[in-house]
C-alpha cells in the first residue's frame, strides 16, 4: 500500500498542476467506503471501535452480530441493498469505525471526483434486501430510499470531489417486470417521474448526470429495450429534456459501450454513437457530453479488440466537432486471459496510450476509471477473475498506475502532450503495429479486416449488456 508523499504525486495532485481541468474519478461502493476490508483490521479492534449497545435495551450483541454480517455478505451486484440492517439495528455506516478506511484513504488523496457506481441505478433506488434474513421486498415504483447513495455524496462532497451521477435511464437496471405490465403512456409518466425525484433529490449535490445508458445495439441500431418498445426511439430525446426540466443547471450526458475509437474494431457503433449525438444536437436538445466506457480486454480479438489511441483520439475529435465534451467514463482493463508475462506490458500501455491520446483533444475533460482497487471490482461478478484496474488488492500501485500518471502528466506545463504516443498511425518506425508484444490475433497492415464485417456486430436491436454478449 501506498504512503503519502512516498513514490511521487498522487493522480489528482499530477492533474492539479496540468494546463487544463481533468477530472480524475472513480467509481465507488459504499461497503468498502464505509466498512473496512475483512484482513484490514482485526476483530477486536474492531469490536472496540462499534459503541455498546445499553445492557437493557434487550438487544445485546446486536451490533456485533449486524457487523459480521455487513462484512462477510456480498450483495448481488444487480440487487440493491438500500435497507442492510437487522431490524431496530443501527444503520452500518452510523457504527462504522472512525478510522477512514484503506478504500476511503486511497479513494481521496489519489481523485478528485466519485461517481457512484451502482446505488444510484432505478431498480436500487426501489429495492429493499434485509441482510439478516431471506426475505426481500419487491421492487416498487414510486417510493424511494437514497440512503446509500445519500451517503457516499455527502462523503464525497465533504471531501471536495465532484459527483458524477449515473445512472437515470439503462434499460437493464431498470425495474422492467413491473414496466413491462403498464401501457406506453404509464411507462412514459414512470420514467419522466423516476427523473424528476432522482435530480430532485440530488439537485445542487450532483451537478453532472449520465442520462441515458447503452441505448445502441452492438450493431449501432438502437436497442429494442422496454423503452424503445413502449415509447418508440424518441424516448432518448425525451429524457434529456425531462432532465434539463428537473435541474436546468446540470451537465446532461449519454453513455455507451463499445464506441471508443473511430474506425476501429466496433467500427459500426462508433459511427451510430456519433451520428445519434449529431441528431440530438441537431434537434436542439438539451445534451453537453459523453462518455466512452472503455471497458477493454486485452486478449480481445476481432469486436472486443482494444481500439488503438489513433482511433480513440479520432472519435473524441469528431465529438467535440459537435460541441460537446467527452470522458472516458467506465475505465478497466482485463488482462487475465494473457500469458502471465504480458499482463503489465499490455496493461500498463493501454492505460497510458489510450488516456494519452485522449488528453490530445480539447473537448476530452475526464477519465474515470470504474473502481480503482483490484479488491472491488464488478469484472469478478459478470466476467471472470481478473486484475483490471491501477491498484492491486493490497492497493499497491501496479504499472498500470504509473501508466496513467505518466499519461496525466503530459498536461503539465513543460511536458508534451501525447509525446510517444502514435497518433497519426498504427505503426511505429520499425513497422510494428501498436500493442504488437500483448495482441493475441494475427493483423495485416495493422489493421484486423473483420473489424468491419457485420457478421460480427450481433444482432440488430440487441438490448443485453455487453458481458451477456462476450
Amino acid at each position: 500500500m501506498y504512503e503519502d508523499g512516498i513514490d511521487g504525486d498522487s493522480l489528482k495532485e499530477v492533474v492539479a498542476k496540468g494546463i487544463k481541468y481533468i477530472d480524475i474519478g472513480a467509481a465507488v461502493l459504499p461497503k468498502p467506503l464505509f466498512r473496512p476490508d475483512v484482513d484490514e483490521v482485526d476483530d477486536d479492534d474492531l469490536l472496540e471501535s462499534i459503541p455498546n449497545e445499553p445492557a437493557d435495551s434487550g438487544r445485546d450483541g446486536i451490533y456485533r452480530s449486524s457487523i459480521s454480517s455487513i462484512l462477510t455478505n456480498t450483495l448481488d451486484p444487480l440487487v440493491a441493498s438500500t435497507s442492510t440492517r437487522e431490524a431496530g439495528a443501527p444503520d452500518e455506516f452510523d457504527i462504522a469505525p472512525k478510522i477512514p478506511t484503506r478504500y476511503a484513504r486511497t479513494l481521496r488523496h489519489e481523485f478528485n471526483a466519485v461517481v457512484v457506481e451502482h446505488h444510484l441505478k432505478w431498480a436500487p433506488l426501489c429495492v429493499e434486501t434485509n441482510i439478516a434474513g431471506p426475505a426481500q421486498e419487491p421492487r416498487r415504483l414510486g417510493r424511494y430510499d437514497f440512503h446509500h447513495a445519500d451517503a457516499i455524496v455527502d462523503w464525497a462532497i465533504k471531501h471536495n470531489m465532484k459527483v458524477k451521477g449515473h445512472v437515470l435511464v439503462w434499460h437493464v437496471t431498470s425495474p422492467t417486470e413491473i414496466l413491462e405490465e403498464m401501457t406506453p403512456e404509464q411507462v412514459r409518466e414512470q420514467l419522466r417521474r423516476h427523473i424528476f425525484t432522482t435530480m430532485g433529490h440530488f439537485r445542487g449535490r450532483i451537478k453532472v448526470w449520465d442520462v441515458v445508458n447503452e441505448a445502441l445495439a452492438p450493431d449501432g441500431s438502437l436497442a429494442e429495450n422496454i423503452f424503445y418498445r413502449k415509447l418508440g426511439p424518441g424516448y432518448i430525446e425525451e429524457c434529456f429534456r425531462w432532465a434539463h426540466e428537473a435541474d436546468p443547471d446540470a451537465m446532461l450526458l449519454y453513455n455507451d459501450n463499445k464506441v471508443e475509437g473511430m474506425n476501429g474494431p466496433n467500427k459500426r457503433k462508433a459511427d451510430a454513437f456519433f451520428h445519434l449525438l449529431a441528431g440530438l444536437v441537431k434537434k436542439g436538445v438539451p445534451i453537453h457530453g459523453c462518455g466512452i466506457q472503455a471497458h477493454f480486454n486485452a486478449a480481445g480479438t476481432a469486436r472486443n479488440r482494444s481500439p488503438t489511441p489513433r482511433m480513440v483520439k479520432n472519435q473524441i475529435h469528431r465529438l467535440g466537432n459537435l460541441g460537446l465534451k467527452v470522458n472516458i467514463s467506465e475505465m478497466d482493463v482485463r488482462v487475465s486471459q494473457l500469458p502471465p508475462n504480458l499482463r503489465q506490458i499490455a496493461q500498463r500501455q493501454i492505460y497510458h496510450d489510450i488516456v494519452a491520446a485522449a488528453l490530445t483533444e480539447p473537448a476530452f475533460d475526464g477519465i474515470w476509471l470504474w473502481g480503482f482497487t483490484d479488491r472491488h471490482t464488478w469484472v469478478t461478478h459478470f466476467y471472470y477473475d481478473d486484475e483490471p484496474l491501477i491498484f492491486d488488492e493490497e492497493y499497491g500501485r501496479k504499472e498500470a498506475y504509473y501508466g496513467l500518471r505518466d499519461a496525466l502528466s503530459s498536461i503539465v506545463p513543460g511536458e508534451k502532450f501525447g509525446a510517444g504516443v502514435l497518433l497519426d498511425t498504427d505503426e511505429d518506425e520499425q513497422g510494428n503495429c501498436w500493442g504488437h508484444q500483448w495482441i493475441q490475433e494475427p493483423v495485416e497492415d495493422c489493421l484486423d479486416a473483420s473489424f468491419s464485417k457485420p457478421e460480427n456486430d450481433g444482432v440488430v436491436g440487441a438490448d443485453r449488456p455487453d458481458w451477456e454478449l462476450t
